[in-house]
């Protein structure tokens, strides 16, 4: 009998498939436009038509004659996510917690990149260590990715968990060779700052690796992180220290929450913007699909107006 963890996989397969198929295919072929950026083979140099700087000084050496070496572009390349399965993401008032939307979000990506071909790895953030899955091809590797993020237990208070910077500059140091990278967080600091231009514990480390990759970030909200209800005396749990406070949700204190939620969210914007990483909101309440098509389509969009005025 097939299990509930299979099930549930298959129906993301199904749900990729059917309503997001074809929508990023091509959408990472290559981090830089042109034709390409790995090292291909050395031909003649044409005056006025080849670029200097690629100029084959070796073969020059050689032979006497200028040479240049062609550029190939990257058709297999090798994605890697930065999956937070830290407590903050065991959370969820809606139709799904926000673990489940990491691993819909790494498997859709999953999924299209391997129809391309593309190796697929990932690094966990889970209790105090960064785990890493290696990159492979072919659905049963991504199968497997998948299934280990969805056993992987809750989350546990542990006294000095990696935090997000962290986990960014191991993905940065992981491998060299230009490609996607995929970070699935709800970017939420262990101490937050309310002032939406201060610099981020994460903006540095993400602003190196977005300098050599394309660099992708999901941020994952339940609507209870943006406003709190009213119903009263309520006992609040911190996941990440295990602290219990009860709080009376008055006007005012729901006010003040709201107001500080929104600006903890516009700073992680502002941080991101800074750094020019593409920034795709999920959240609990809403069509996670329906999101993701929505980005894509936008992307490609500002992509194909930039790509007008420059010519």
């Amino acid at each position: 009998m097939t299990s509930t963890a299979e099930q549930a996989l298959r129906r993301l397969e199904l749900t990729v498939t059917r309503r997001l198929d074809g929508l990023l295919h091509g959408a990472h072929q290559g981090l830089l436009p042109g034709t390409g950026s790995e090292a291909g083979d050395s031909r003649v140099y044409v005056p006025g038509e080849d670029d200097v700087r690629r100029m084959d000084w070796a073969v020059t050496a050689r032979t006497t004659i200028p040479h240049v070496r062609d550029l190939i572009a990257d058709r297999e390349l090798e994605t890697w996510a930065l999956a937070d399965l830290s407590p903050s993401m065991d959370f969820g008032t809606a139709d799904t917690d926000k673990r489940d939307l990491v691993v819909a979000a790494i498997g859709a990506i999953g999924f299209l990149s391997s129809r391309m071909g593309d190796r697929f790895g990932a690094l966990v953030l889970h209790d105090e260590f960064v785990h890493r899955m290696p990159a492979r091809t072919g659905r049963p590797a991504l199968y497997g990715l998948l299934h280990s993020l969805m056993d992987a237990p809750r989350g546990s208070v542990v006294d000095d968990p990696p935090d997000l910077a962290e986990g960014i500059e191991v993905l940065s140091a992981t491998r060299r060779r230009r490609g996607m990278r995929l970070i699935v967080s709800d970017f939420l600091d262990a101490q937050p700052d309310l002032d939406p231009d201060a610099q981020r514990p994460w903006e540095r480390p993400i602003r190196r690796l977005a300098a050599r990759h394309q660099v992708l970030a999901v941020e994952v909200i339940d609507p209870r992180e943006l406003e709190l209800p009213d119903v009263g005396r309520v006992a609040f749990a911190d996941p990440e220290t295990g602290n219990v406070r009860e709080v009376h949700l008055s006007p005012k204190i729901r006010q003040a929450y709201a107001e500080a939620a929104a600006l903890q969210r516009e700073g992680t914007r502002l941080a991101l913007r800074r750094a020019g990483i593409a920034h795709l909101v999920l959240r609990t309440d809403r069509d996670w699909v329906f999101d993701v098509a929505q980005f894509v389509l936008r992307q490609r969009r500002m992509s194909h107006l930039a790509h007008r005025r420059a010519t």
